[in-house]
């Protein structure tokens, strides 16, 4: 029971490390991702063998988060509009991770049927359905687009945090304002 456990946590430090290392930069060394996880680099290819089975479990571990996030977000509870609110806020605190996993992801390799089917992706759409119904979200975005716009925008608010240099919360601010103006029916200020 103790080493599924230490197992566990070295494996989970170092789809950590891998966030943070490769969330820098994508074409980074996996000796760098192993020193920051605090493992040999032989203990890492104990784990995960080749760059692409350390990507893959990545990808897998950010969908965990993700769902983890949408749950929190509590998608069904009050307008659509404010579960959107949440949702946006929820994501932006799993950007890195995603942008670690899906930054140089090409979408032209998998349909969307295969990619965007997952717990937390229809979550989104419902929600999005449920905002056409209590007025609050704008019948013209469909649910893929609310999906496309909300990533896009957070890859856009996770630069922002890089290149302007501000704080995360100034770039969740900006986050808010702008994907919940983008697809409310509020009127525009």
């Amino acid at each position: 029971m103790d080493e599924t456990r230490t197992r566990a946590r070295t494996r989970r430090a170092i789809l950590e490390a891998a966030v943070e290392v490769l969330g820098e930069n994508s074409a980074a060394p996996l000796s760098d991702v192993a020193r920051t996880a605090g493992v040999a680099r032989s203990t890492l290819q104990r784990y995960f063998p080749e760059r692409s089975d350390l990507i893959c479990a990545l990808g897998e571990y950010v969908e965990e988060l993700v769902n983890e996030a949408t749950e929190r977000a509590r998608t069904t509870d009050g307008t659509a509009i404010e579960a959107f609110s949440r949702l946006v806020a929820e994501y932006f605190g799993v950007r890195k991770a995603v942008m670690a996993a899906f930054g140089d992801h090409d979408a032209t390799q998998q349909s969307p049927q295969e990619e965007w089917n997952s717990p937390a992706d229809l979550a989104l759409y419902e929600l999005v359905e449920r905002g056409h119904e209590d007025g609050t979200i704008d019948p013209r975005i469909t649910p893929l687009w609310a999906q496309q716009l909300l990533w896009s925008g957070l890859y856009a608010g996770a630069t922002y945090v890089w290149v302007a240099r501000v704080p995360a919360f100034e770039a969740l601010n900006m986050c808010l304002l702008s994907l919940v103006k983008a697809v409310s029916t509020e009127p525009r200020k």
